[in-house]
């Protein structure tokens, strides 16, 4: 199984996430109930947003995980992350969020922020195996259903 998974590592792409995604994006939110859903519309929305950053992993022609970040002056965000459930635990979460960090440092960011559901603790693990850390609690930030976020923050040396 090990061999399988690297095999299928391999062949996956990181790309620029395009308008002609959003459909793909929303079907693997739809399964992704961590996740916040956006509809079709807020996808291509977000594409044109200044500042924006809009990764997709690609595997054999399909869309199969997909992050969306946006910079403020020295500072940034991860909007969205997820990956389609069939190929989770594979490493596409793990790549995207290396390349939106290694963007975001690149542009002259100073630290990235995200939010996660309290209850994901995968998720929470995820972003900390990463180098972020908890730096405060946002109280019925996410619905459907109702829950608070762990907002979490990763800097970056000098």
């Amino acid at each position: 199984m090990a061999a399988e998974t690297k095999r299928e590592r391999a062949r996956s792409s990181i790309r620029t996430l395009r308008a002609e995604d959003a459909h793909a994006v929303t079907e693997i939110l739809r399964e992704a109930r961590e996740a916040v859903f956006w509809p079709e519309s807020s996808v291509k929305e977000a594409l044109g947003w200044q500042g924006a950053l809009a990764l997709a992993t690609e595997a054999s022609g399909r869309l199969r995980g997909f992050l969306i970040g946006r910079q403020a002056g020295d500072e940034a965000e991860i909007l969205n992350l997820a990956v389609e459930m069939k190929t989770r635990r594979r490493g596409e979460g793990g790549v995207l969020l290396k390349a939106a960090v290694n963007e975001f440092r690149a542009r002259g960011v100073s630290r990235v922020f995200l939010e996660v559901r309290e209850s994901n603790e995968a998720g929470v693990a995820f972003y900390g195996k990463h180098g972020f850390s908890k730096v405060g609690r946002r109280e019925g930030y996410y619905q459907d259903p109702e829950e608070a976020a762990l907002v979490m923050e990763k800097k970056f040396a000098g």
